[in-house]
């Protein structure tokens, strides 16, 4: 189910259970990013998630997107929806967004999970995303879905894939490209929560994706050794957990949200 929030932030509800909030990455969605396991969250928890500006159907922002104004819509929707409490899921751009509740909010998290994700980008994640912004921004979206694919997938999942496949790829993921692309991606340059990590109190699982071109698996060890209460579990993809190795993903997150919740 997916409705407009009051703010008008597109939101995504589905099961039972305690609260579970999703923070999705730049140039993606709820449905893009959680999407494969969605349902294997929805079996034990309330899920609820909201689509950045100019993703899924909310509205492309009028001016820059802030990290704080994410922050208040995933709140918002939380308090909509009836949960006081609630584990948040930050997948990349989503980790940041999620530090930045539990370290604003840190009586309504009972965990957290940060999935591919950083603190700030450091000198190769900004390049990155700075070809990714201006591709986008001068109209070369097969371009840029190229290099996303590049960039994006394990080596050995790209690798499996035939020159034909790729070639389909790109033109897929060329026309489903959110329009709110250059803004999410502007606020991956800027965004910076090293000084919330250490006010975390919620336990937290940082998943390393190992074989991550996009954000170094570096990057994502540097970030978990920051917060108090991180531990670290791997999982051998590139930056798409979700399109990669999917039921692994879901069982990480399942199984340290099941074992939190029993203390």
């Amino acid at each position: 189910m997916t409705t407009p929030t009051r703010a008008p932030f597109a939101r995504t509800v589905q099961g039972e259970g305690p609260g579970l909030l999703l923070a999705h990455g730049a140039g993606g969605g709820i449905e893009a990013n959680y999407g494969p396991i969605m349902e294997g969250l929805a079996a034990r928890h309330t899920v609820v998630g909201i689509d950045y500006p100019g993703s899924g159907s909310t509205p492309v922002a009028q001016g820059r997107i802030e990290l704080d104004a994410l922050v208040d819509q995933l709140i918002a929707a939380a308090d909509d929806e009836g949960l006081d409490t609630f584990a948040v899921s930050g997948y990349s751009l989503g980790g940041p967004v999620a530090i930045r509740l539990a370290a604003r909010h840190p009586e309504r998290v009972s965990a957290l999970v940060l999935s591919a994700t950083f603190a700030h980008a450091d000198t190769r994640t900004e390049l990155a995303a700075s070809i990714w912004q201006q591709l986008y921004e001068a109209g070369r979206h097969t371009v840029l879905a190229a290099f996303l694919n590049l960039m994006a997938l394990g080596e050995p999942a790209l690798n499996a894939l035939t020159p034909a496949q790729v070639h389909t790829a790109v033109e897929q993921l060329a026309a489903d490209l959110p329009a709110g692309t250059p803004g999410q991606v502007d606020l991956v340059r800027r965004i910076d929560v090293r000084d919330d990590l250490a006010r975390i109190t919620a336990p937290t699982l940082a998943v390393v994706t190992t074989a991550d071109p996009l954000i170094s698996p570096a990057l994502q060890r540097e970030l978990a050794a920051a917060v108090p209460t991180a531990e670290i579990a791997e999982i051998p993809t590139g930056h798409l957990p979700f399109a990669e190795q999917p039921e692994q993903w879901l069982k990480l997150i399942s199984d340290f949200l099941d074992r939190t919740a029993k203390g």
